[in-house]
């Protein structure tokens, strides 16, 4: 397998590690490799979807003319685990509603829109959990960044920042 690429420059020089942008002979896409001092780790985004959304489609073909390499789950059919969404919400940075599919069929019929702001962000995250159709999506995972719903902008800084 033949590496070669170019160099990113680091923000950070207290960092163990340098990162170069990598195509591998056998791979036709694009992948963020952190070189450390005994050896390589390669990173792989998560693309989180529902493949009938055709927000979701529309992410998904970005994510390919980019040539971002990344790993699809299917949000009905693998609902993110109570443990997964707290891990994102702290990630992100974002507030607990950005999680939510607010425009959703099931958002409505549980009529959380007056339910939720009564809720801690505990007993939202266990709701969250019950069922992936709750679940804002696409959610993009790639480095140390979350991100809900496709804004190109967005994606594009993640994709360029990790």
């Amino acid at each position: 397998m033949v590496l070669r690429g170019r160099y990113k420059k680091n923000t950070n020089p207290q960092a163990p590690f340098f990162e170069k942008r990598m195509h591998l002979s056998s791979f036709s896409g694009k992948l963020w490799i952190k070189v450390y001092q005994k050896g390589l780790v390669i990173m792989k985004a998560s693309f989180i979807c529902y493949p009938k959304c055709t927000t979701c489609k529309k992410a998904e073909k970005w994510l390919k003319e980019k040539g971002v390499d990344y790993e699809m789950r299917d949000i009905k059919n693998e609902n993110p685990a109570y443990e997964e969404l707290k891990q994102w919400y702290e990630t992100s940075g974002l507030d607990i509603k950005k999680f939510f599919n607010t425009s959703g069929m099931l958002y409505r019929e549980m009529n959380l829109k007056d339910r939720l702001p009564s809720m801690s962000t505990e007993e939202k995250l266990q709701l969250l959990a019950t069922d992936g159709m709750l679940v804002k999506r696409p959610i993009l995972i790639i480095g140390n960044q979350v991100l809900t719903g496709f804004k190109e902008a967005d994606w594009e800084k993640a994709v360029e920042n990790d």
